[in-house]
């Protein structure tokens, strides 16, 4: 910027934007779409957006958007174009920021996770934007990413040190499935910070390096999962990204294609129907011979992920396989988690919706509530009210309220925020119809047990 004198006063002349600029021209949007499209991202993370279409002149002839609302301009434009966008790229920084090299896993590990722990940090670092346009890393890039690091030269691990962290990854992860992320999740970023980490920069052979890269990438992916729980998605994404640099060079294939069908199922959440399907094909890439369980696993993501961004013939298709190679895994296996004939009906059933027959999902819901293991109660307030919603859709009240109830039954014992927005939307639902004696008294036992979040 320069100074020009003005009627005897001094003012600053500031540089027209012209990296933004043309940028804005790239999207082809009209001043009001974008900042309709910023407001949306802001709407996602809770940043108050109260910029109006005359901010877009001032921005482009070189005036700063306000700190907060800087990061949200630059995802709007790179869901827009398909391609990250860096602040220097859009004009709001002097320099590229420094690459620095190859990223030091171990050292943003901890800082992911020491910052995940501190109260004062957590509602700045939950704030993190989801980007629908984030650098992924591919399998070749990343095999060879993790830094070396100091390493204590009186501390040596082995292989009873990873069994330890995979066995209490497998605890946190079954209070989890019971209690939903937000009890379970503080417990795994301390885990994270004051365990893993250290075990990370000890001493240990090749194997048992490997190893327990791979329980570590296990370990973030859980973490991300529940961070999506609670609906802390730009968060989630972190430790997603952390799992496949740790899986990469650990040569674990299986964390890695698990952490991308699962980053797949946030944006399939989050409505970014095109980025689900290139996650959901890219682990399905990076499976090398996969057994059936694992394709089913694989495949039914595929297909909701196709069937949301309305591709029919190709859902149509990957539903075929999921069932297929359902029918060929033991039916007494336990690999991949959760995933099993109720996880399959769930994805036939979103099929099923996506492409328009809400009584076919219905059944495949109805079926999947059947067949799903007690435990996992998180998972069945989520589903179970996606059941009663789409009932009262086709006009099922009263089946709709005997759903919600059950829901109801659960809902007090997890702290979920995904569970939150499911009876937060009931009680929506339920509004118009009180004059109904059975709406009003699920949406009576419901509204006071609804958590201010």
């Amino acid at each position: 910027m320069k100074a020009v004198k003005v009627q005897g006063a001094v003012m600053t002349a500031r540089t027209p934007n012209t990296a933004l600029a043309a940028l804005f021209e790239e999207s082809g949007w009209s001043r009001g779409q974008l900042i309709r499209a910023v407001a949306r991202v802001g709407a996602e993370v809770g940043i108050p957006f109260q910029y109006d279409e005359s901010a877009v002149p001032h921005w482009l002839a070189g005036s700063l958007p306000r700190k907060p609302v800087r990061p949200l301009v630059l995802e709007a434009l790179a869901r827009r174009l398909g391609r990250p966008i860096s602040a220097y790229a859009a004009g709001f920084a002097p320099s590229p920021e420094p690459s620095g090299g190859a990223p030091d896993t171990v050292a943003g590990l901890a800082d992911l996770g020491s910052a995940d722990m501190d109260p004062s940090r957590r509602s700045v670092l939950g704030a993190g934007v989801f980007s629908a346009a984030a650098v992924i890393p591919g399998w070749p890039d990343v095999r060879d990413r993790l830094e070396k690091v100091q390493v204590d030269p009186h501390t040596r691990i082995g292989r009873p040190e990873v069994a330890a962290i995979t066995a209490m990854t497998e605890h946190i992860s079954d209070l989890d499935d019971k209690f939903g992320g937000r009890m379970a999740r503080p417990m795994a970023a301390a885990f994270l910070v004051n365990t893993i980490v250290s075990a990370l920069r000890a001493t240990a052979s090749d194997d048992v390096k490997n190893a327990l890269r791979s329980a570590a990438a296990d370990h973030c992916y859980l973490t991300g999962y529940m961070a999506m729980d609670e609906r802390k998605d730009g968060l989630a994404q972190q430790y997603y990204t952390k799992a496949l640099e740790l899986a990469g060079a650990a040569g674990d294939h299986l964390t890695y294609c698990t952490t991308l069908r699962g980053m797949s199922v946030q944006a399939v959440d989050l409505g970014h129907g095109p980025l689900a399907v290139r996650l959901a094909d890219a682990a399905a890439a990076a499976s090398p011979q996969a057994g059936p369980r694992m394709v089913a696993f694989l495949a039914g993501q595929q297909a909701h992920a196709a069937a949301q961004d309305g591709d029919r013939v190709d859902a149509l298709l990957r539903i075929k396989e999921a069932e297929r190679a359902m029918d060929k895994a033991e039916s007494g296996a336990k690999a991949f988690g959760s995933y099993d004939p109720s996880a399959l009906n769930y994805h036939v059933g979103q099929v099923r919706y996506e492409l328009g027959d809400v009584a076919g999902a219905i059944e495949s819901l109805e079926l999947a509530d059947r067949l799903r293991e007690p435990a996992y109660r998180r998972t069945r307030v989520r589903y179970n009210a996606m059941l009663a919603e789409r009932k009262l859709a086709i006009g099922r009240l009263e089946e709709a309220c005997v759903d919600w109830n059950r829901v109801l039954d659960d809902y007090p014992h997890v702290q979920s925020g995904r569970c939150d927005d499911r009876v937060r939307a009931m009680l929506s639902a339920l509004r118009p119809h009180l004059a109904n004696t059975h709406a009003r008294e699920v949406f009576d036992r419901g509204r006071p047990m609804l958590r201010v979040t």
